[in-house]
């Protein structure tokens, strides 16, 4: 099924790079922590602008723009939070200080 919403996606299987050339990317793509908590920003901040515009299309029944502005802010909010997470799962020092509070509270 093909619209303006969901288009046809024709897939190029014979253009596809092998797999360690994609593991190669994605060594060179490893962001910093801070560099992770930026990109969380930028798609927190990205979903409030979506959700501000959805409400507005809400407020004046235009529903094909309030849902679309609903989904991308969404899909904004979605990707924040995987951001945010990986932040904090990379952050080694959180890590020994959970290990040294484990050892003291025994």
């Amino acid at each position: 099924m093909t619209n303006e919403l969901n288009p046809l996606i024709h897939a190029a299987t014979d253009t596809e790079l092998p797999m360690e050339q994609h593991e190669d990317e994605l060594d060179d793509e490893l962001e910093t922590t801070g560099e992770l908590h930026r990109l969380a920003a930028h798609h927190f901040a990205a979903a409030a602008k979506y959700h501000l515009l959805a409400a507005a299309a809400a407020d004046e029944d235009d529903e094909e723009s309030n849902a679309r502005h609903g989904y991308l802010a969404y899909r904004h909010q979605l990707n924040g939070q995987q951001y945010a997470e990986v932040a904090v799962m990379d952050n080694e020092s959180l890590e020994s200080t959970q290990d040294d509070e484990s050892v003291h509270a025994d």
